[in-house]
């Protein structure tokens, strides 16, 4: 009776709890997933809100600051807007603005505000102009850029250095019916008001004093009629050209490097087909003194079958980066195919943020499974560490990298700076989903594990390896296999740069789901090729082999992102240099987690191929 009860009570708690931490990650979910953006319909008249977001450096996309941080006119009490957490991720801070606008409403000079600025604030602003600071605002979730400032360098000798800053905004809005499609920021016919060192100096508008300088801030508002439909608004911020437009379909060079890649792959093939036909015929010879031909000369790879299947060392390791590999895998395949589906457009800020968080809580279960079930089979016993190194295997470096970087964004008062309820609710997200789900997929891995299925027994006794030439050392088959995976995706890499560290919107997903294929295609090959040289050498150490081998393909790309840094971009500052190296080298990580995945599934599934195929005495 007392056992029955026991069990009952247990039952019930356990049911609560489950119900508890279902209802917690439900709604940890809920907050996590990017806001839908519906389409606002305004009357004539209606007051339109503007919201001042973020100003920074124009050629440092990641240091930007609120808008407020710069002495320009703002409410006696600032009010933000509730924002997603992809729009925090991106480092928005949007709040109300003084603008008044109004639906269909044209205003001419309309007074903003009159400021008198101080030495010091005077010099905060050429400070800002001199470093080209850009601002962005947001009228019915279309961004809207400017810059803050106008600076003139001109001559040698005398050299003239003019900074001026703009005190009159002409924004143009488009509409359609009783939508907003479009707006956008001009200073066209405008003349800026000259800021000189030390806070003196005078234009027009703007009266010099001992007290400071005085600044009237204007703006005018002008409706033009759109025959643009709302649900196509999205085009017509795409083809506008603020930032500078690199960004083009480049269709001959993802040809180029599909020929290359087709003809790379052909040639892998069908040298292993070629060779490996000879070699079956060689070993499947008759048997009556055919072993002992074996052992003499150079007999390959045959010579090792009771070998290749001995387990390597650091077994939790490997499983872990199989696991974590897989989520990754499965992860990008997910959000290449919602790009598809047109899930992320130029107006659902940090949607891409969002989705990526959720989806990697989620796809947690895939690591737990893919790593547990295998370091099941291959007779592992301490499966409890092996989940919570394949929970951490990721995690721990990016919070490492998040400190870091989130300490530098803090000390200069940056906007990526995440709050503290941001950082609350993502740990909560890792906590309450990621880790539980890891739990689950890797109990689910273990239960389902069956026998590891090697073709051949292994001895108790490994067999000495002989002495390798120096072309099958590991770092030659490390340059191999990552320099060639790189050469494949070099092209979109620069693309992906270009939207990730830059200014542009990257629509182009097809061709990346293209690259993508193309690129674990390569890096399946070149791992097959470079096991199969391995093996013929008579080395049976290609566990670890296999990941290396392609893996080291996230080098190459860390390599890419100093070059990109120095030669293709004009980043600099502390701010933006350590938030682009750390997350470089988390990208690089990533890679090497994914292609290593890769590669070792093809390596393994060639061995059991090649070994499944001779007649074993």
């Amino acid at each position: 009776g007392n056992l029955l009860g026991n069990f009952w009570i247990w039952f019930v708690m356990t049911q609560r709890l489950a119900r508890g931490w279902a209802m917690e990650s439900c709604v940890l979910l809920l907050c996590l997933l990017p806001q839908i953006g519906w389409a606002i319909n305004y009357k004539q008249g209606d007051p339109v809100v503007l919201y001042v977001n973020k100003v920074g450096p124009y050629h440092n996309p990641q240091e930007t600051y609120h808008y407020y941080t710069l002495p320009v006119c703002r409410p006696k009490e600032v009010r933000h807007k509730a924002l997603s957490l992809g729009e925090v991720l991106d480092g928005d801070r949007m709040a109300e603005s003084l603008y008044k606008i109004h639906f269909k409403d044209n205003t001419e000079r309309q007074i903003l505000c009159h400021l008198t600025l101080s030495e010091k604030e005077v010099d905060q602003l050429r400070e800002a102009i001199e470093e080209l600071y850009y601002f962005e605002f947001v009228l019915d979730d279309i961004p809207i850029w400017g810059f803050v400032g106008y600076m003139e360098e001109s001559g040698f000798l005398p050299h003239s250095h003019k900074v001026g800053l703009w005190t009159h905004l002409d924004f143009n809005i488009e509409y359609n019916g009783d939508s907003v499609i479009f707006a956008n920021v001009s200073v066209k016919d405008v003349k800026p008001v000259p800021l000189e060192e030390g806070g003196g100096g005078a234009g027009r508008g703007t009266g010099g004093s001992s007290e400071g300088l005085s600044v009237t801030h204007t703006y005018s508002v002008h409706w033009f009629e759109s025959h643009l439909p709302h649900a196509r608004r999205a085009e017509r911020l795409r083809d506008y050209s603020f930032f500078p437009k690199t960004l083009e379909i480049h269709w001959l060079s993802i040809i180029n490097s599909l020929v290359l890649v087709v003809l790379l792959l052909g040639f892998v093939i069908i040298i292993l087909m070629r060779v490996l036909k000879n070699d079956f015929a060689r070993y499947n010879v008759e048997e009556d003194g055919s072993c002992d031909d074996l052992d003499q000369g150079d007999n390959g790879w045959k010579i090792i079958h009771t070998d290749v299947f001995r387990f390597p060392p650091y077994k939790s390791l490997l499983c872990s980066v199989l696991g974590v590999g897989a989520q990754f895998l499965t992860l990008a395949t997910g959000i290449i195919v919602m790009a598809l589906l047109g899930m992320f457009n130029v107006h659902r800020h940090g949607a891409i943020n969002s989705a990526a968080i959720v989806l990697y809580a989620l796809t947690s279960c895939v690591s737990g499974y893919c790593s547990c079930n295998f370091y099941t089979q291959i007779h592992g016993q301490r499966w409890v560490w092996n989940i919570i190194l394949t929970s951490s295997l990721f995690s721990a470096p990016l919070f490492l990298t998040w400190s870091v970087v989130n300490s530098v964004h803090w000390w200069s008062g940056s906007t990526q700076a995440l709050p503290a309820s941001t950082v609350l609710l993502l740990l909560g997200a890792w906590v309450l989903v990621g880790f539980p789900l890891t739990v689950i997929g890797g109990i689910v891995g273990k239960n389902r594990a069956g026998s590891f299925q090697a073709p051949c027994r292994t001895r108790n006794i490994p067999r000495q390896i002989p002495q390798q030439p120096w072309y099958k050392h590991t770092a030659v088959h490390m340059a191999i296999g990552g320099f060639l995976p790189f050469s494949a995706i070099s092209v979109e890499l620069y693309y992906i740069f270009a939207t990730v560290w830059g200014r542009e919107h990257y629509t182009l997903y097809g061709i990346l789901l293209c690259v993508f294929a193309i690129l674990l295609s390569v890096g399946a090959c070149i791992s097959v090729a470079l096991t199969y040289f391995l093996l013929s050498g008579e080395d049976y150490r290609w566990w670890w082999r296999s990941i290396l081998s392609t893996g080291s393909t996230g080098l190459f790309i860390f390599v890419y992102s100093l070059f990109y840094y120095h030669n293709r971009s004009s980043m600099s500052g502390l701010v933006q240099s350590v938030e682009f190296f750390g997350y470089s080298l988390l990208t690089a990580f990533v890679f090497s987690l994914m292609l290593g995945t890769v590669s070792f599934w093809a390596s393994l599934t060639f061995i059991r191929y090649i070994y499944r195929s001779l007649k074993m005495d």
